[in-house]
């Protein structure tokens, strides 16, 4: 029996996984959070492949040790370059070496990624899950993009996730002042503005050869929300990570995002896995995503 529509993740979830055997021989791909979980199983999926790949990292120390043994397993190019995410000068930063080094850029895989559980804010003021999730990858994308139009094809990639349909998004309190803070739905808020934003982006990439997506990497056990306290890390280790699932599912679905020659003109989709899903309802809203794109520029300054 079909689920409702408003369930069909979860059977998307169990459905068989596609896979593709393009390689990406000569491509440069820039993948940002690769030191574990998530970013770290797709550049080793982008590595074997025989991408190019940079890992644009926050922990430099645990950068150069997935260098190493990346370059040491498959025998590709794999440079580092060190930016914290969390504060938008080293987004500049980072987007201003990868252009100064790299004459094009044919995949951006945006997965740097935090939850927390208690409201904390950035020094640019912004509250950090919305800043690190959605505002960093936002101004990014938008630094590296002239870059990307000048190598099409080429295809960007956001790492969302499920938990966008948790909701929280409040365009009158970003920075959650006036509201008790909870992580689920902060998390979700980062999640439906990166959504939003990328429905935008797919329209004004029309026929530029650059495309964009959005991946749901699965529920797969990653160091996310390690961050917080010890209870919090407690449930996660010991409870939580019994309901997920291997990691690797993750690195396939993200390099048949980036490789796949069947996607080559597909823009404006979001991907359980690899399964194209239809989002929650206020993820599609676009009127609303007008108001975030024009948010965004301005917490980005761009």
């Amino acid at each position: 029996m079909k689920l409702p529509e408003e369930l069909q993740f979860i059977a998307n979830a169990r459905s068989v996984q596609k896979t593709t055997a393009a390689r990406m021989d000569g491509r440069v791909c820039v993948i940002t959070g690769a030191t574990s979980g998530v970013g770290r199983e797709a550049a080793h999926w982008l590595a074997r492949g025989g991408a190019h790949t940079v890992l644009v990292c926050r922990n430099a120390e645990k950068a150069r040790a997935v260098q190493r043994e990346l370059q040491q397993a498959c025998g590709t190019r794999v440079d580092v370059i060190q930016a914290d995410f969390a504060r938008l000068a080293e987004v500049r930063r980072a987007a201003a070496a990868l252009l100064a080094e790299y004459p094009r850029i044919d995949v951006l895989i945006n997965n740097a990624g935090i939850h927390n559980t208690h409201r904390t804010l950035t020094e640019d003021g912004i509250e950090t899950v919305f800043a690190v999730n959605h505002v960093a990858s936002f101004l990014f994308t938008r630094l590296l993009l002239d870059r990307m139009l000048a190598s099409a094809p080429a295809r960007i990639i956001q790492v969302n996730s499920q938990g966008h349909r948790f909701g929280g998004l409040d365009l009158a309190d970003l920075n959650w002042d006036r509201r008790r803070y909870r992580g689920l739905q902060a998390y979700g808020a980062s999640k439906v503005a990166q959504l939003l934003t990328v429905w935008e982006l797919a329209d004004r990439l029309q026929g530029s050869g650059v495309t964009v997506n959005a991946v749901h990497p699965g529920e797969v056990k990653t160091n996310i929300g390690m961050n917080n306290d010890l209870l919090y890390r407690l449930y996660n280790r010991y409870f939580i990570r019994w309901f997920l699932k291997d990691v690797a599912i993750s690195g396939n679905a993200l390099y048949y995002a980036a490789a796949a020659p069947e996607l080559a003109q597909t823009s404006g989709i979001f991907f359980n896995l690899t399964i194209p899903e239809k989002p929650a309802a206020h993820a599609l809203n676009r009127e609303l995503g007008k108001k975030v794109w024009e948010i965004s520029e301005k917490l980005a300054g761009i």
